[in-house]
């Protein structure tokens, strides 16, 4: 379980790891049921919020150095096509941060309520091609567009999200799942020629501000990419770490006992679906400015199965584990397809040529890997490392202080 899980769940429990207000776990003297001191509990806390303050610090910088790189000549080879600076390594960059953003918003559900979706990407899509369709058909300003759009898509997340949480488990994921293909139909019959069909549909520039528009403001659609991941990682912090959130994560473990306690599993359940799946059409509009268009994967299945994907890789339950998942699978699916395509690779033997010609064969197999060596996935994995490092120093100074 991951540190920010960790985190949620002390809060909800309340002291002493009980259920809110009560005082489970103590023991004599003020301690607790194991003996340890109250002021031990002091040092946990003081070390926790330390971590906190460390990971938000680090945070921050990246944030800043992020802003920064379309001002910097930084060369990564074999990661970035161009220099920092240019408009091809920029557009990549600002797709990874969007991908990251959209893997946030599936934390939401399946790391914070438990909440396996296979529709996820409806709402995706219904951001991406609503404001496209605003923008040709209503020749609405690219603000109001987007507000109305937001809306349209709250709406939907509300009834659909409704229908679909009056069951758990695999027939949740099913009745999303149809949601999902029924708006990937609807897109693909090009209803009144609206959605362009199986050929999707082009971003119509002409109420999209001029900065907005052209390879030459591709350093502009990148800020706003960074912004909108720096403003879809606050939104889910904030709501794990509110009430509902609580009780949703509550739920994930335990619904009877959350019932129990006189709670309504249901209506946090709810905020949260509908909360992701806002911020998810976010994510799409942003999407369709930086891609110029939707096309029907915006709104199919294996859209929503690469954003689980991209949360098992990072780490379920973590929101660092969903960014670094998100941004890790984007720039593998983008670069594996030049090195897939590359002469060393065909110059091999047909035995070896054939599946590493195939840029999903090499991703999937780097997931299998992952799953099976990696529980917790990227972040789990260096947070274990973290603490093995640590539990060498502590024994270091410990062998220092008895030698003196």
């Amino acid at each position: 379980m991951s540190a920010d899980t960790t985190d949620q769940h002390a809060a909800a429990a309340g002291p002493g790891g009980g259920t809110p207000g009560t005082t489970a776990g103590r023991g004599p003297a003020g301690g607790t049921a194991g003996g340890r001191p109250a002021d031990g509990r002091a040092s946990a806390r003081r070390a926790s919020a330390r971590r906190a303050a460390a990971r938000w610090a680090a945070g921050g910088a990246g944030v800043v150095l992020l802003a920064l790189l379309p001002l910097l000549n930084l060369s990564v080879p074999g990661i970035l096509p161009t220099p920092t600076y240019q408009p091809g390594a920029l557009q990549l960059l600002a797709l990874c941060m969007l991908m990251a953003a959209a893997a946030l918003s599936y934390h939401l559900l399946i790391g914070v309520a438990g909440l396996l979706s296979f529709g996820h990407a409806l709402y995706f899509g219904a951001g991406t091609y609503g404001l496209a369709i605003l923008l040709d058909r209503m020749e609405l300003p690219l603000l109001p567009a987007m507000a109305l759009t937001l809306a349209a898509v709250a709406v939907l997340a509300n009834v659909t999200g409704a229908v679909a949480l009056r069951v758990t488990g695999i027939p949740f994921a099913m009745v999303t799942l149809a949601f999902a293909q029924a708006g990937s139909v609807l897109v693909r019959r090009n209803p009144a020629g609206a959605t362009g069909g199986d050929e999707g549909i082009s971003l119509n520039t002409e109420h999209v501000p001029d900065f907005l528009v052209g390879v030459g403001n591709t350093r502009n659609l990148y800020w706003i990419a960074l912004a909108a991941l720096v403003a879809v990682f606050l939104v889910v912090s904030w709501i794990q770490r509110s009430r509902a959130g609580h009780v949703a994560a509550a739920v994930r473990e335990n619904e009877l006992r959350v019932r129990v306690l006189g709670l309504r599993p249901y209506l946090a359940k709810l905020l949260i679906f509908v909360v992701g799946a806002t911020l998810a059409s976010v994510v799409g509009m942003v999407y369709l400015l930086l891609q110029s268009g939707a096309v029907p994967r915006a709104v199919s299945a294996d859209l929503t199965i690469t954003l689980l994907v991209m949360v098992v890789l990072g780490g379920v339950g973590s929101r660092w584990g969903a960014v670094i998942g998100g941004v890790v699978y984007t720039l593998l699916d983008q670069r594996l397809t030049a090195l897939a395509n590359s002469e060393a690779i065909a110059g091999l033997p047909p035995i070896l040529h054939v599946p590493l010609s195939e840029p999903l064969f090499i991703l999937g197999t780097l997931f299998i890997l992952v799953v099976l060596f990696m529980p917790g996935g990227l972040t789990g994995a260096a947070g274990r490392l973290a603490r093995r490092g640590s539990a060498r120093s502590r024994r270091s100074r410990d062998i220092l202080e008895e030698a003196s």
